[in-house]
């Protein structure tokens, strides 16, 4: 049998030239479709892995940054009511980046048990209304244009601070495949605007640890608190597919542990403003948002998904009435100071 000759005229020489034509004109195709103008269907899908059409990811994450804020306004009185303001409303897209950030990354390494689960199977990517290649591709503008802002508006301490927690990004949508403690991250990363918010705004520059860390780790538990309750409403889902969670971990005694969690939130956040000289109106806000949550938490049955979602969707407005306590003992104290807001 005579082998083909590699010459101008053979088979194999003429076939070389197609098989590249045909993978570049392939490879053209993909880039195209990759990259063409996102249709109608798409933009909807890339609104929901943003959970744009759902608020309180940007509350959990914004709430804390305003608190440190206030504080900051609390204790330097130099500083205007105007600048930190002005601050706060910065920090309103700034938050809805990261919330849509962390969303869409989850999201997108998590589209497989998505698919499986109840609650979840209709979002965008199980329900096909985008490519994971086109997902793929809205995450890196996200995270290009988030980088761009941080560098371009946050102070270095605050920048530094933001960037401590940027690898959880990631680690955070794999941790259900290995562990029960997602929320722990999820904590980290959604509350270090604790320490942003006042780096940002203070005149000197200096930022009181002693006085933002017992903060930073109570808020760390009230996420912990609202996340495991949240996640009683996929137990059966996640026990069918072999996911884990936190509600899979406490089981039964979840009340009695989101009660300890909870408690130690609402000290942790005590002792923070006593450590920064809060006032009365900052203890009545924290007794109050204290005694709704943990109202809340007692009547809560983790057995029926609607009241653990009830039970979740209640934090935003907790989180507004502290600070409202917050901002009022500041107001209260610059004006029984004498001091200009």
């Amino acid at each position: 049998m005579a082998l083909p000759l590699h010459s101008s005229g053979s088979p194999a020489a003429e076939d070389t030239p197609l098989l590249k034509t045909e993978f570049l004109s392939g490879f053209a195709r993909k880039a195209a479709n990759l990259l063409a103008f996102p249709t109608t269907t798409e933009l909807q899908a890339c609104w929901e892995l943003c959970r744009l059409h759902n608020n309180i990811g940007f509350w959990v994450v914004w709430l804390p940054t305003a608190w440190s804020i206030a504080m900051v306004y609390h204790a330097q009185p130099e500083l205007s009511a105007r600048d930190a303001l002005l601050r706060a409303a910065i920090y309103v897209p700034l938050c809805f980046g990261v919330k849509a950030l962390i969303m869409t990354i989850d999201d997108l390494l998590d589209c497989d048990i998505d698919v499986l689960v109840e609650r979840t199977r209709n979002r965008p990517l199980p329900r096909g209304a985008i490519s994971l290649g086109r997902a793929w591709l809205f995450f890196a503008m996200q995270v290009a244009l988030g980088v761009y802002l941080a560098f371009t508006i946050l102070s270095t301490t605050a920048l530094c601070a933001s960037m401590a927690v940027w690898p959880l990004y990631i680690i955070y949508p794999t941790c259900k495949r290995w562990t029960n403690l997602a929320p722990v991250p999820l904590g980290l990363m959604f509350k270090v605007g604790i320490f942003m918010g006042w780096s940002d705004l203070s005149l000197d520059g200096t930022v009181p640890w002693h006085v933002l860390v017992p903060l930073y780790l109570g808020c760390c538990l009230w996420t912990i608190t609202y996340e495991t309750v949240y996640q009683h409403q996929d137990k059966i889902d996640d026990v069918k597919i072999g996911i884990n969670s936190p509600a899979l971990l406490c089981r039964e005694y979840t009340i009695g542990i989101c009660t300890a969690m909870a408690l130690g939130f609402l000290g942790l956040l005590t002792s923070g403003g006593a450590l920064n000289n809060q006032g009365i109106p900052f203890y009545l806000g924290v007794a109050i948002a204290g005694i709704m949550l943990l109202t809340a938490l007692l009547r809560t049955d983790i057995d029926i998904p609607s009241e653990c979602r009830d039970f979740f969707l209640l934090t935003p407005l907790l989180g507004q009435i502290i600070l409202v306590g917050f901002v009022a003992d500041a107001v209260l104290h610059r004006w029984a100071e004498g001091v200009a807001f």
